[in-house]
C-alpha cells in the first residue's frame, strides 16, 4: 500500500467523527474563540482596527509567511490562513473565476454598544445575495462521504478543534445535493450571503451551492 492510498484511508475513518469535533469547534468558535480574540485586537478608544492586522498574508489571502525569526502575523487564528509550505495538501490553484479569499479576509472590527462587530469592506458588502463561486478545502460537519452542510476553508484544517484561520477564512455552505468529500481543492457556487450577528460566529454563507469544475 502506497503512502497516499494510506493517507486516504486514514482520511476516510477520520470522516466518521469528523462530523461532530468539526461542528463543536465551529459552535466553541462562534461562542467564545472569536468574539475573544476580536476584542483583543481591538484599540481601547472602540476605534476600528483590521482584523488581521499586520497580517503578511493578508493581501494574497493564501501564500506569505512571517519573516524569519518574527512572530507569525496571523498568531491568535485571525486573517486568510496560510498555508504551510509543508502541509501534504496542494494549495488553491490561482483561479479567476472565484472570490479570492483575501477579498474575504478585507475586514476590520468595532465595538458598538459593549460588542465587538465585524465592518466588512465595499467589495464584501457587493457580494451579499450574488450568486458566485468560491474554492477551498471541505471540513466535513456530518459523518459519510457526501455532504450537504459543510465548511469550506481557505486552507486545509488538519485538526477537528482547530479553525486554520479568522473566521473570513470560512464559508458555511449548504448544498443542493450531497457533495462527495475530496482532500483536494473544491469549487462550490450558490448564492453568497454576508451575515451579520450570526448566531454561531460565520461571517458567510453560500446556500443553494453545486460543485463545479
Amino acid at each position: 500500500m502506497s503512502i497516499d492510498e494510506a493517507a486516504r484511508l486514514d482520511r476516510r475513518a477520520w470522516l466518521g467523527r469528523a462530523g461532530v469535533l468539526a461542528a463543536g469547534a465551529a459552535g466553541a468558535v462562534g461562542g467564545m474563540g472569536w468574539p475573544l480574540l476580536t476584542l483583543a485586537q481591538t484599540t481601547p478608544s472602540g476605534s476600528a482596527s483590521p482584523a488581521g492586522a499586520g497580517a503578511g498574508a493578508a493581501g494574497s489571502g493564501l501564500g506569505g509567511s512571517a519573516a524569519p525569526g518574527s512572530a507569525n502575523p496571523l498568531a491568535g487564528g485571525q486573517g486568510a490562513g496560510i498555508h504551510s509550505p509543508e502541509s501534504a495538501y496542494a494549495p488553491l490553484p490561482v483561479r479567476t473565476d472565484v472570490v479570492a479569499w483575501s477579498t474575504l479576509a478585507d475586514i476590520s472590527t468595532r465595538t458598538e454598544r459593549n460588542r465587538v462587530v465585524q465592518v466588512y469592506s465595499p467589495a464584501i458588502l457587493a457580494l451579499n445575495q450574488r450568486t458566485v463561486r468560491v474554492q477551498g478545502f471541505m471540513t466535513p460537519l456530518d459523518p459519510g462521504e457526501r455532504q450537504v452542510h459543510f465548511l469550506l476553508t481557505s486552507v486545509p484544517l488538519t485538526c477537528p478543534f482547530c479553525t486554520p484561520g479568522g473566521p473570513e477564512s470560512i464559508v458555511q455552505v449548504r448544498s443542493r445535493r450531497p457533495v462527495r468529500y475530496t482532500i483536494g481543492a473544491l469549487v462550490v457556487q450558490g448564492r453568497f450571503h454576508v451575515l451579520h450577528n450570526d448566531s454561531l460566529g460565520f461571517f458567510y454563507r453560500i446556500t443553494e451551492a453545486v460543485q463545479v469544475d
